[in-house]
């Protein structure tokens, strides 16, 4: 089928041969962290290179939500429906409160500047999970060059006593992760160093504990070609995930279902619309969209 590859056939019941892939806009430098406002009806994402973010909705098509917006990459909501955004520039998490002032929610841990955050995920207990790698403050280009003070790590953060604790320390380069849909597994990616001949391609897996500790952290899945930065879970558990020439589906097993195809590498993704079913892809310097026969996990 054009512009699918299945390679099992339960991924041929998750395409819709009417729906095809969308140019929503274009026209940006490299498009980061799309999170989606049900009770807005919009997208909010990165022009991560652009310093801005941006904002489109089917009525109101394409706007500016912010900028200068100090370099933010990943972004999610908390429990209360605030943003959440991970900054690069100022190398750390913030939240948008609801009157929009924003509220610098972790800079440092130990007091050390973080690095960069990267991607961010809001668990259902309320504590936001990130991942810390230096890719942000290694060139001009994504935030600016600066002196990294702190390994490349995983955290979690209690925002009401602003604990930050080190969940996983054995990753040269973070980057995207996602609950599972029954918040047992934490599935993150692992890119390796920013300047590599080869950029590592595997998606791991830890079990989450009891109070937040972290287990395993085996390969799940390596993905090629590109690799891994951004994904989320479908309600079944199946990993639907950023690759160099689409969006690879992938089980809980680890096995590739099939592959959504687009004309550049997607960088992240994000459910939403009706019934989250409507899958927007981060796709170099565009935004593109299309609905699938699956939904998102609730995030919120």
């Amino acid at each position: 089928m054009d512009g699918f590859e299945i390679h099992d056939p339960r991924f041929a019941a998750f395409i819709l041969p009417n729906a095809p892939l969308e140019t929503l806009a274009e026209g940006f430098r490299w498009c980061e962290g799309p999170v989606w406002f049900g009770d807005r009806d919009e997208l909010l994402f990165s022009d991560l290179p652009n310093d801005r973010v941006m904002r489109w909705s089917e009525h109101g098509g394409l706007s500016v939500f912010r900028t200068p917006a100090n370099f933010e990459n990943g972004h999610a909501r908390d429990r209360k429906g605030r943003l959440l955004s991970c900054s690069h520039r100022g190398r750390c998490i913030t939240r948008t409160e609801l009157d929009g002032t924003i509220t610098v929610l972790a800079d440092r841990y130990e007091g050390r500047r973080l690095n960069s955050p990267n991607d961010l995920v809001c668990k259902s207990d309320g504590t936001i999970w990130f991942t810390d790698p230096p890719y942000g403050i290694q060139t001009d280009y994504e935030g600016g060059k600066q002196v990294s003070e702190l390994p490349a790590r995983v955290y979690r953060l209690d925002p009401g006593t602003g604990h930050l604790t080190v969940v996983a320390d054995d990753f040269e380069g973070p980057n995207g992760l996602c609950f599972s849909p029954d918040e047992s597994r934490l599935y993150i990616a692992e890119s390796g160093l920013q300047f590599a001949a080869e950029p590592t391609r595997h998606l791991r897996v830890f079990v989450v504990g009891s109070g937040g500790a972290l287990s395993g952290g085996r390969v799940f899945h390596t993905v090629e070609p590109g690799f891994s930065d951004g994904f989320r879970c479908d309600v079944d558990g199946n990993l639907w995930s950023s690759a160099g020439d689409g969006v690879h589906c992938i089980d809980p097993s680890g096995k590739l279902l099939g592959k959504i195809l687009t004309p550049g590498t997607v960088a992240n993704l994000a459910f939403g619309g009706r019934e989250r079913s409507r899958l927007f892809l981060c796709v170099g310097q565009r935004l593109m969209a299309i609905y699938v026969n699956q939904r998102g996990a609730r995030l919120l």
